[in-house]
Order: structure tokens, then sequence, then C-alpha cells
């Protein structure tokens, strides 16, 4: 088997593994309509359907416990947008530092992996701060938890990266070392479909 064909089956779903995510997809979405007022499921699971690579990246971020859930619809590219929504920053990707030149640079205790090659490997984006923003409107995130951001690239030449977190009734953004890494911090993704 070449290299190529075990990437192209690892992005692929049983019709199980589909079936049982559709089902928690839906679930959630019915579960929490203030995300996505005026959106029907029967529209979402019909582009869902068509687009069987996100259906397996929509899978990763349940699978790495982000929660993701439509919120929101880009009526100009008809496409609609997931967001990882657990209340805390999803527990399956925590612990990990900004991108792969920071875990390169670590000389010691250097974590598993990083935020921007895992959210690749998935097949999503990191939120951007104004997108982070945006969710903390639908409800409160990261209580206890922080999540790194998109970060500027004029920052992260100077070694630093853009984390964020909901405290005292707003959202804070926060700097660090791009190397940093903590237990209650990860990343949230978005994907559009």
């Amino acid at each position: 088997m070449t290299n190529s064909n075990k990437v192209s089956k690892k992005k692929e779903l049983s019709l199980e593994q589909r079936e049982e995510l559709l089902r928690a997809l839906k679930a959630r979405f019915e579960k929490n309509m203030n995300r996505h007022k005026g959106l029907e499921w029967a529209k979402v699971e019909a582009k869902l359907e068509a687009n069987t690579e996100k259906l397996w990246s929509l899978n990763e971020m349940q699978r790495t416990c982000g929660e993701p859930d439509v919120v929101g619809y880009d009526k100009q590219k008809d496409e609609y947008i997931f967001y990882d929504c657990s209340a805390e920053s999803p527990k399956g990707r925590r612990s990990v530092c900004y991108d792969r030149e920071a875990l390169e640079s670590r000389k010691k205790h250097k974590p598993e992996n990083n935020a921007i090659d895992m959210a690749t490997a998935m097949g999503i984006e990191l939120l951007t701060e104004e997108q982070y923003r945006a969710m903390q409107k639908l409800e409160n995130f990261d209580l206890k938890t922080s999540s790194w951001v998109q970060t500027p690239s004029d920052i992260r030449e100077l070694g630093g990266a853009l984390f964020c977190d909901f405290r005292f009734g707003h959202v804070f953004v926060y700097h660090n070392g791009a190397d940093s890494y903590y237990a209650a911090r990860g990343f949230r993704g978005s994907l559009r479909v």
C-alpha cells in the first residue's frame, strides 16, 4: 500500500462511524439552537453527507472532545461554519505548544504535539481572535481553561503566541512564549462545510 492510499483511507469514516457522528451532531444541534437560530438540521446534514472528508474532520473534532456544532452560515459561499463548542478547551488537544518551530526550539520537557500541526492534520483551522470573541457571544466558554488562537506573524516572529479565555465576564487575550504549554490550554478549531 502506498503512502497516499494510507492517507486517503484514513480520511474516510465507516458507515457506522458516519451514522454515530451524525446522530451526535444532530443531538447537539437540536439541544443548542441558540448557536444557530434559523438554520435547519436537514440542510446541514445534506451538506455533511456530500462532504465525506469534512465529516472525517468533524469526527476528529468530536474524538478529541471538541463537541463541534454549527455556529453560522455563510450565504455567499453556501457553507455552514462549525466551531468546537465544548465548555472548556478540548481535552484531547491540551498540553500542546503553539507550532512546530516552538516545539523544536524546546530543549527539555517537550510536549507531545503542537496546535498548528494538530489542526492541520485534522483538516481544521485554529480560531482567530475575532472568531473566539464571536463564539463567546453565543455562550461562555473556557471559564477554567484557555485556548491558543491564530497569532499574527509579527508576534510569532518575536517568539510569542496568543491565547484567549473568559474570566470576570470578559474575553481576555494574552501572550506567552509559543513554546509554552499547560495542562489547561488547548485550542479550538473551525471548519466550513
